[in-house]
């Protein structure tokens, strides 16, 4: 009992360490205590997290304040956003980490809700009623994080600019597409110095040309996941399709190597990779990675690559297989951090919500670095050295 109370007393106090970096944004009194109290109660071991059940946590009579906080107090969650991504950036800050793009649903019912329609979800694994957001998470070995979003807005939505003004977006708010999320959030992360050394994302982001050339202008590596009928450019051909470059690829160019810890273990598969586009700067390299099932041999995937000449296979399968660790923040931000227990339908509540939601993932995540800072401090040798990856060579 005793060591749940410090554990109690510990998120408690780092949630008010995170509230810090953020109380100056809020003019008035009320809407700072509500937004502290909103994520000492998306933290709390509750059933539903709503607005009666946060209000009673927070000790409130009724849903009153936490509404006006997210839904009519005037306060700016970009701004918030800023000191929360700076707050991850000062604790696990780290210049060889990883930025991975990913979308999540969030199954609603009713058209008011904004951005809701019928579309694919790719929590549900199938079109459902739902609204769908666009995040970016900052994954280093200390740790994993959501550090932006972005709520997409179908044209259903965009060419309707009546229904738009009910549910708060601004004349100025036009369709983008996801992609253009992606990019946006990227440059955001880059224009404000975010360290970080990768980008990587799933081949619905990753096939764009237009964004992998956009990232390499800016001299961004990059692991993107892409389509078997993703095209290249090779010493043979222009747009060479990528699924023909591993036909009769000998089969010690093929190695079987782990990309990370799944739900059932180690995702072990087998890789290759072939470069294409030899005339180019000698200090970079591009690269046409192959993940191979062990099991189905049939089911092969691919990536595109932009890195420094040096990288060597098992660097790009590493920041391949950290594309995953956006699935884990979107589990354990929605499970612990109550990310998708909201009824806000309006559109500045929504990116309010994921703003709080995402500081207190943010916090729970600082905690556990510290743990395994700790841990590993009394664990390791004084000359101890980082062993590699799993390997399993064929």
């Amino acid at each position: 009992m005793g060591g749940d109370l410090a554990d109690v007393r510990l998120w408690a106090g780092e949630l008010e360490a995170v509230h810090e970096r953020f109380v100056h944004r809020f003019s008035r009194s009320e809407p700072r205590e509500s937004a502290l109290a909103y994520m000492r109660g998306l933290i709390a071991p509750l059933q539903r997290k709503n607005g009666w059940t946060l209000a009673e946590e927070a000790g409130h009579a009724g849903p009153d304040r936490i509404h006006r906080m997210l839904n009519r107090i005037e306060w700016d969650a970009d701004e918030v956003l800023d000191d929360v991504r700076q707050y991850v950036i000062d604790h696990l800050g780290d210049p060889n980490a990883v930025l991975v793009v990913d979308d999540t649903g969030f199954l609603k019912k009713g058209t008011r809700s904004a951005g809701v329609q019928r579309q694919y979800s790719g929590t549900a694994g199938r079109t459902e009623n739902c609204q769908v957001g666009v995040f970016l998470a900052y994954a280093t070995d200390r740790g994993r994080t959501l550090i932006d979003r972005r709520l997409y807005l179908p044209t259903s939505w965009t060419d309707d600019r009546e229904r738009c003004r009910r549910a708060g977006i601004d004349d100025e708010v036009t369709f983008e597409t996801k992609v253009a999320m992606a990019k946006a959030m990227v440059r955001r992360a880059i224009a404000d110095k975010i360290p970080f050394r990768w980008v990587t994302a799933d081949a619905a982001y990753g096939f764009s040309k237009g964004w992998r050339s956009e990232l390499e202008r800016a001299d961004v590596f990059h692991v993107m996941a892409t389509t078997r009928h993703d095209t290249v450019v090779t010493r043979w051909a222009i747009d060479h399709p990528v699924h023909d470059l591993f036909n009769g690829l000998a089969r010690q160019k093929w190695k079987r190597r782990s990309c990370g810890n799944g739900a059932h273990g180690l995702r072990i598969y087998d890789w290759a990779r072939v470069e294409v586009r030899p005339w180019h700067r000698p200090d970079r390299r591009h690269w046409v990675i192959a993940r191979r099932s062990v099991a189905r041999p049939q089911e092969i995937s691919y990536y595109i690559a932009y890195c420094p000449a040096e990288t060597t296979l098992d660097d790009l399968i590493r920041v391949a297989g950290s594309r995953w660790a956006i699935e884990e923040c979107f589990q354990s931000a929605k499970q612990e951090c109550g990310l998708d227990d909201y009824q806000v339908r309006r559109y500045p509540g929504w990116h309010r919500h994921m703003t709080l939601a995402m500081a207190a993932h943010a916090c729970l995540t600082v905690l556990r670095a510290r743990e395994l800072d700790a841990g590993k401090a009394e664990t390791d040798p004084p000359s101890s050295s980082t062993s590699a990856s799993p390997k399993y060579d064929v």
